[in-house]
């Protein structure tokens, strides 16, 4: 997975090397001397003590700059952003012409999500030193992290030109030019920083331009570097996934057998070998791997997708998925989709241990899937199919129709209310829907495209982000 921007957050002490002179001078010493001793407390991480001893200075200097800002920047790394707020402000009135206190009240205010006067701040910074790295680093890390990333990139770029060894600022614009598809440009900045620091996620991100670019075989070899460099959960799971989109099955699974072997608490890591394993045609050991992850992550519905398909190809571990299945119902019970899969589960479950199945279970879970997502046209469609095994004809007819109002590119659907139609007596209904059966299934996706597909979105999802689902 591609790292995020690093984001601005420290605050700068930079200018808080002296406390100038106020009131009489027999006692500037003395203050001074207790304003270095809150410095160091503040420096060593002693935000406790620092704090002590700022407030009993700030009500015997309430006009010094030097104690607001730092007792601001302690309130700040203490969390107390609202208290840190009002000396921050006060010392910026202080000291107008500061860009670091502009830019450390900027911080300030994005932290209590107060992102226009933050906006000012940061531009004020700017304005005051034109030239400093840090303020124009920090506007254009502002603008990314408000979505802004047209606005971004000139800070970035002019940041770069200022400190061309920052690596920091470096790899943030090779990550906001990969962010605005221009992949020349990333690919010039990440092999220019690669001179200076060869790193892991240099590689790693190197690889996302050749993947994006459509250069799959750098992107395979980008990744497999970085995670030979750093073999973390990220960088293994990208360089499995690559070889996994791309139909090299055998090496993918090989990178995720090891990445499970390493960090055996993944859940994603365990639905990439049990996608592997599916697509290699290994059905039994691919719902052993997702079993896994289910029991890794419990509520991720993307698990429950993924073992539902493999379960449909391999149902010998039958009690094991249903328990799955069902703790995935009693934990998502508002879950259209954890009750259609608990009714499957129980519905290929019983046929294939002999034990008998609950048609009334089965049809009141598909009926609850339905009343909790009335467009889930999979769930109207197996009800016509449970209907169908019943010889409930006219039952089912209403629940196809439904199912295929919803998505017109159910061929199964089609074809299964033209047996309807025949059963019912509606020769010409069934006609027609069995000429739109051949007709879709000619023009269809292939298997492996459709599988390809899926797999791709849930890579693509799980680099976004581990809400997603498919």
């Amino acid at each position: 997975m591609t790292p995020r921007f690093r984001l601005f957050g420290l605050l700068s002490i930079a200018c808080l090397t002296y406390l100038p002179s106020q009131g009489a001078d027999q006692g500037h010493e003395r203050l001074d001397s207790e304003f270095q001793a809150a410095l160091a407390e503040y420096n060593s991480g002693h935000f406790g003590e620092a704090s002590g001893q700022l407030e009993k200075l700030v009500r015997r200097l309430p006009e010094s700059f030097e104690v607001h800002e730092l007792l601001g920047m302690v309130y700040s790394a203490e969390s107390e952003d609202v208290k840190a707020g009002e000396h921050l402000e006060k010392a910026v009135r202080l000291n107008p012409t500061s860009a670091a206190a502009h830019a450390n009240l900027a911080t300030n205010l994005v932290r209590l999500k107060k992102f226009a006067p933050a906006e000012v701040e940061f531009k004020k910074a700017v304005e005051l030193e034109p030239q400093s790295y840090d303020a124009v680093h920090n506007l254009g890390e502002f603008y990314i992290a408000s979505g802004k990333l047209p606005q971004a990139l000139p800070y970035l770029e002019k940041a770069q030109r200022i400190r061309p060894a920052a690596y920091d600022n470096g790899y943030d614009l090779s990550l906001a030019y990969v962010e605005s598809a221009r992949y020349d440009q990333a690919r010039q900045s990440i092999e220019s920083l690669l001179g200076k620091k060869d790193t892991a996620e240099l590689h790693n991100l190197l690889a996302e331009v050749d993947e994006k670019d459509g250069k799959f075989v750098d992107a395979e070899n980008q990744y497999e570097i970085a995670a030979h460099m750093d073999p973390s959960e990220g960088n293994l799971f990208d360089w499995g996934s690559e070889l996994l989109l791309h139909r090299t099955l055998d090496p993918s699974i090989e990178v995720f057998r090891r990445a499970v072997e390493r960090y055996p608490s993944s859940p994603r890591l365990a639905i990439g070998l049990g996608m592997a394993l599916y697509s290699r045609g290994n059905y039994d050991e691919a719902v052993k791997a997702l079993l896994k992850a289910t029991e890794l992550s419990p509520s991720d519905p993307r698990c429950y997708y993924f073992l539902s398909k493999a379960y449909n190809s391999s149902p010998s571990q039958a009690k094991e998925v249903i328990q799955s299945f069902h703790r995935f119902r009693e934990l998502k019970p508002q879950d259209a989709r954890a009750a259609y899969y608990y009714a499957l589960s129980l519905w290929k479950g019983g046929r294939t241990q002999d034990a008998g199945v609950d048609i009334g279970q089965i049809e009141s879970l598909l009926k609850d899937s339905i009343q909790h997502d009335a467009n889930f046209a999979d769930a109207y469609l197996q009800l016509g199919n449970l209907y169908s095994e019943q010889n409930k004809y006219a039952d089912a007819i209403p629940e196809y129709e439904r199912a295929l109002e919803l998505n017109p590119e159910l061929a199964d659907g089609h074809y299964r209310l033209g047996q309807a139609y025949v059963h019912s007596g509606q020769k010409q209904l069934a006609q027609q829907q069995l000429a739109i059966y051949q007709r879709l299934r000619a023009a269809h996706l292939a298997d492996l495209e459709r599988q390809r597909a899926e797999i791709q979105q849930f890579v693509y999802s799980e680099k976004e982000g581990p809400n997603s689902k498919p």
